[in-house]
């Protein structure tokens, strides 16, 4: 059965069309004979019962200079013009992120999106990982002060890192003996009114921060990212470096325990990250990996996730 696809996403235009997931998924869309349209999240709109976007129809290609080949803009009933709309801008997972889920919500019973916008919306990344208290590292949600000094106190070498940052932006170390604990705090209290994350910092990093990719909750392939040298982020976006993986007991054990739970909420595409045995994160807003993950092992993840969406659209 043919689709009409319509993709919430950054511009196309400015893709990697060697590294970028949402190209790998429409790409592997388009192979099967799917209509795509893309549209930014400031297109979206909700009027008189009606979800509507100014979308362009586009044909990818991997072409360096040129991802997609685009249409004229339309504006597109999304309850009535297609058959599923996929969810993919990059964070910060901030108003506007939340006010998009909002919007898309209302399309539930007529246009599959996925990943669930409801669940989206519920899910913080680094939130959700709670649900599972024995898989986390030890871990502080607060922007209370003596709180924050009583967890690293406790744990003494701590991460601390924005609630609802992305591609391990602000992400930072704190030694038991580094003096600026109190102005990082000053800094991430500045910037806005949520609290912090505070993690017990985990020496298995410097052998990678494994990537692995669910499809519908379950596991069907890893990457590893390894940081440079003397840096503790391993995110590619920060330079971190993917090398081939096979999924562990571990990876196999956590996915297992969170699998259900994704399923159940439509969390269809996820991505979650370990450490050592423990799960940090739990990507469900434009996971990544997917064509790391196809040249390593042969996996093609995009096109797993076309089967799945196959099967909920039965």
């Amino acid at each position: 059965m043919s689709l009409r696809i319509a993709v919430q996403m950054d511009p196309v235009s400015g893709v990697d069309i060697n590294g970028d997931t949402s190209f790998a998924l429409m790409e592997a869309a388009q192979n099967r004979g799917h209509k795509l349209w893309t549209y930014q999240p400031e297109h979206l709109s909700s009027a008189a019962g009606k979800v509507t976007a100014r979308a362009r129809p586009a044909t990818v290609q991997r072409v360096k200079t040129a991802p997609a080949i685009e249409g004229d803009v339309e504006t597109l009933d999304l309850a009535e013009d297609v058959d599923v709309v996929l969810m993919r801008q990059d964070p910060p997972f901030d108003m506007s992120y939340i006010t998009a889920c909002h919007v898309l919500e209302f399309l539930k019973g007529k246009t599959l999106v996925l990943n669930d916008p409801e669940w989206v919306r519920s899910s913080p990344e680094k939130i959700i990982p709670l649900e599972f208290p024995d898989l986390v590292p030890p871990t502080l949600i607060s922007r209370d002060l003596v709180a924050i000094t009583a967890f690293r106190k406790e744990y003494k070498d701590i991460i601390l890192k924005p609630l609802y940052g992305n591609g391990g932006a602000g992400v930072f170390r704190v030694k038991p003996d580094d003096s600026n604990f109190s102005s990082l705090l000053e800094m991430f209290f500045g910037i806005n009114r949520e609290p912090v994350i505070a993690q017990a910092f985990l020496p298995n990093v410097s052998a990678g921060d494994r990537r692995v990719i669910l499809i519908d909750g379950d596991p069907v392939g890893v990457i590893n990212r390894v940081p440079q040298p003397g840096e503790t982020r391993s995110n590619m976006h920060v330079g971190g470096t993917a090398e081939a993986a096979t999924l562990s007991d571990v990876d196999r054990r956590i996915s297992e325990a969170i699998g259900p739970t994704l399923r159940q909420r439509g969390l269809v595409f996820v991505g979650i990250d370990v450490i050592g045995d423990r799960l940090t994160e739990i990507n469900v807003t434009s996971p990544t990996g997917v064509q790391e993950l196809k040249r390593f092992s042969g996996v093609d993840a995009a096109d797993l996730f076309w089967d799945a969406v196959d099967r909920r659209m039965g």
